[in-house]
């Protein structure tokens, strides 16, 4: 398996990375806080770029590239913290009129979820709903109103829990179709959590180069050295488990799938909440406080932690197939 990005690639990361860094600065970021996460203008951009319509043949206005490639668009976007329901309006594209434009903004759920939390809910049109039947789309003002809102962990990720029964919906997939979009899902996840545990490198190393103690960057000291070594090495396995992964959803052939995104969603979360921890670690007391923005990684980490599987959920699994394999 040859994980060598193409020059198209190449160009492809670089110029989502090029238009995260223009139109959602940490201060940008930071203030979509005040409007539920999601500006309509700047969603509406994301989609300019082709965000949603990655995977769409171009007969259809789409790019028809695949998960590997969208992989290096979404790590771009977990870089950069950019906010929102972006993995479920991708994956809703095919069959959601107006998610591909950015018109309507899709987020997602579990029906069988017992915590019955959705994210974004009166920021949402439309809610994707699977289950073992398939996925069902349901208006998100049908949720609304037996919502109540929830103190979030991340500032940038609104939640609420549902007190009312999550309406059947209108199925747009079946059950074959909805376990296909879990593992795109979970993929797409792992590569936010692996810009996130790339982020955190940067500012860390940028932070221990710039603080001076007995007169030396505290980035000279050994034992700062290894916890920022550390975070290298795990941010580069995960980098291969998440490539991997996109490799062999295109190309089945290749290897398991199931197995492939198991180890991308496990590695990804392992590395993006360590980082961020060893993050704030480096900056000391600064770290915990609101003005650095290391917390803010941290956050966003645990947020989409959980989401198309918590590491628990997916070791599970990944032991289940190992123990198959046997």
């Amino acid at each position: 398996m040859d994980f060598e990005l193409t020059e198209d690639q190449q160009a492809l990361q670089e110029g989502m990375r090029n238009f995260c860094t223009g139109r959602f600065p940490m201060n940008v970021v930071r203030g979509l806080a005040d409007v539920g996460g999601i500006d309509r203008d700047r969603w509406r951009e994301l989609a300019d770029m082709g965000t949603f319509a990655l995977a769409l043949p171009e007969a259809e206005g789409g790019a028809g590239l695949g998960v590997a490639d969208a992989v290096l668009v979404f790590e771009e976007l977990g870089r950069a913290l950019v906010p929102g329901p972006v993995v479920w309006t991708h994956l809703s594209s095919g069959f959601v009129a107006g998610a591909a434009t950015g018109d309507v903004v899709v987020g997602g759920m579990e029906r069988t979820d017992p915590s019955q939390v959705v994210e974004f809910v009166d920021r949402l049109d439309l809610v994707l709903v699977l289950d073992d039947e398939g996925a069902w789309t349901v208006p998100a003002t049908e949720l609304l109103q037996g919502a109540s809102p929830l103190t979030p962990l991340d500032p940038l990720t609104p939640v609420a829990r549902l007190d009312v029964e999550v309406p059947q919906g209108n199925r747009v997939l079946d059950g074959e179709g909805a376990a296909r979009l879990r593992l795109l899902g979970a993929a797409l996840v792992a590569a936010q959590l692996l810009g996130i545990a790339e982020a955190t490198i940067d500012l860390a190393v940028a932070y221990a180069k710039q603080r001076v103690q007995f007169d030396r960057p505290i980035g000279s000291f050994q034992a700062l050295k290894h916890l920022m070594a550390d975070m290298v090495a795990r941010t580069e396995v995960a980098r291969g488990a998440v490539y991997a992964a996109g490799v062999t959803l295109d190309d089945p052939a290749v290897g398991d799938a199931e197995r492939a995104v198991a180890a991308a969603k496990l590695t990804a979360g392992e590395a993006a909440l360590a980082n961020a921890k060893t993050c704030i670690q480096v900056h000391g007391g600064m770290g915990y406080t609101w003005e650095v923005d290391a917390h803010l990684y941290f956050k966003r980490a645990y947020a989409l932690e959980p989401c198309f599987g918590s590491r628990d959920a997916w070791a599970e699994r990944m032991a289940e197939l190992l123990d198959a394999s046997v």
